[in-house]
């Protein structure tokens, strides 16, 4: 593997890198403001579309991160910058909560049942079959047809809750019509992420804790990639896949004193 340029940009998954069951991660907070203290542009990811930019800033403040709204990009929010790209001043049907409503929103998108452009699905803590038999109706009726990830289960104190994904699955058995996914793995969400902060894909790395979302977005989208041990997956399990991630450290604690 050829040598690669000095890293001047960060992008790093949220949960299971800085954060893990509720708590941060050991040396994460300092990882965190040894970023912002750099000067250096970084991003934290998630693709929950659930909650807004401040939520999560709010969230992660409690729990010593310093941290600004603008640092922090959603599959929400790359989804909203999708769609304005595609098609400016749409309309849309959308199924989430806040943190995608308000995206679409801040997009110049008006939120409608009738006649709309794009079928949008996101996380909620509660789908209602109603929304989704609405949504299923649309999208034969001939709208396009959009999730913000791919992800099939979300966590909850209680277990595993269907996330996005799932609920696509259902939409499409039905509808016969698959969605585009904008958050990880496609390289959709790097892309736009280097876009928000004006970064490099040759001098930016990716931080995350699964091979088949974290890595595999970063590796497509032409990023460094860092696999960290603190979520899901596990040293042993990189070695399952056809591809590595650029390197493999224990938690983002290591990475402290490159920044």
């Amino acid at each position: 593997m050829k040598d690669r340029k000095p890293i001047e940009s960060w992008l790093t998954d949220m949960d299971g890198v800085l954060v893990h069951e509720g708590e941060p991660v050991p040396g994460a907070p300092e990882f965190v403001n040894r970023m912002k203290a750099s000067g250096k542009p970084f991003l934290i990811l998630t693709n929950n579309s659930i909650y807004t930019p401040r939520d999560l800033q709010a969230r992660l403040t409690r729990m010593g991160f310093e941290v600004e709204e603008h640092s922090i990009w959603t599959a929400a929010l790359a989804t909203a910058q999708f769609l304005a790209d595609q098609r400016p001043g749409g309309t849309a049907y959308v199924i989430g909560e806040a943190g995608l409503t308000t995206a679409m929103h801040a997009a110049g998108y008006v939120l409608t049942e009738f006649e709309p452009d794009y079928v949008v699905l996101g996380e909620t803590r509660t789908y209602s079959f109603e929304a989704i038999t609405k949504a299923i109706r649309l999208i034969n009726g001939g709208a396009r047809f959009i999730c913000t990830n791919p992800d099939a289960t979300g966590p909850s104190t209680e277990g595993l809750l269907p996330a996005a994904g799932s609920v696509a699955a259902m939409v499409s058995k039905a509808t016969g019509v698959k969605p585009y996914f904008v958050g990880k793995p496609n390289p959709m969400m790097m892309r736009s992420a280097l876009n928000a902060i004006g970064a490099h894909s040759e001098t930016t790395a990716m931080i995350g804790d699964r091979m088949d979302t974290d890595v595999l977005c970063g590796l497509e989208a032409g990023l460094e990639t860092i696999l960290v041990l603190t979520g899901i997956s596990s040293r042993m399990e990189s070695e399952t896949y056809p591809y590595r991630p650029s390197r493999i450290v224990n938690s983002v604690a290591d990475l402290i004193d490159e920044i």
